[in-house]
């Protein structure tokens, strides 16, 4: 019963620090649990059997430890999980050339700062000058820089 439960200990140990260098990135919770029931695992092998047992399974712990994670982290253990298809789009830029400084449009939702405007029957995201913007205030371009368009609500609006 005790040797089942130094196996799960060390099984858990390492499934939680695995957790941690992929999934939850710092020190976390994870990676700490994982490192104190490794610890816990070793501590009741000395317990609970001799010193030569309470060895074997210290060197075993760093043994399986290290093999998981370098297994882990080798390149084809996680090609089938992640995106091999790599995105070549790019945003039309054509389009952005056709607003200028001054524009009038009204915006689709709220910019907190940041939302989605109309300008010349399109849709652009844009980012609002120092303050909110609500749904549906007409607002005017004061800045594009490449992509970026930055608005602040029209004159006539602005109570």
């Amino acid at each position: 019963m005790v040797l089942t439960a130094i196996i799960l200990l060390i099984i858990l140990g390492v499934a939680l620090m695995l957790l941690e260098f992929f999934i939850v990135p710092g020190i976390t919770i994870a990676g700490l649990g994982g490192f104190a029931l490794l610890v816990a695992a070793v501590v009741v092998a000395y317990t609970n059997y001799d010193a030569g047992t309470g060895h074997s399974v210290l060197i075993g712990v760093a043994i399986f430890t290290i093999t998981s994670l370098s297994f882990a982290l080798r390149e084809k253990t996680w090609t089938k999980a992640s995106l091999s298809k790599n995105l070549e789009y790019k945003v039309n830029e054509k389009e952005y050339k056709e607003l200028n400084i001054g524009d009038l449009g009204i915006t689709i939702s709220r910019l907190a700062p940041t939302g989605k405007i109309m300008m010349n029957d399109k849709y652009y995201e844009a980012h609002a000058e120092n303050l909110l913007i609500d749904e549906n205030s007409e607002i005017e371009i004061t800045k594009i820089k490449n992509i970026k368009i930055t608005v602040k609500l029209a004159a006539q609006t602005i109570i």
